[in-house]
């Protein structure tokens, strides 16, 4: 079976957003809402990680003496 593309930032905080509305409505069997849960739960750590990707690079580029650094960009 092949991997699923992990979502970018963008991508798995909209996902997220419309599993939470979904979820609220309250409309859903209880194992869809759980399923539901467990791919928000996989979502959040997406966004968690990038965050925190993104957050290092910005502490290295103000980092006084550093030198001038690129990043590559993230092509997944």
């Amino acid at each position: 079976m092949a991997k699923a593309k992990t979502p970018n930032f963008e991508e798995a905080l909209d996902e997220l957003e419309a599993l939470v509305e979904r979820m609220e409505q309250g409309e859903t069997s209880l194992e869809d809402s759980l399923k539901d849960f467990q791919r928000g739960i996989e979502l959040t750590r997406t966004c968690q990680k990038a965050l925190s990707e993104a957050e290092q690079k910005v502490e290295i580029l103000l980092q006084k003496d550093s030198e001038p650094v690129e990043f590559e960009a993230d092509t997944d």
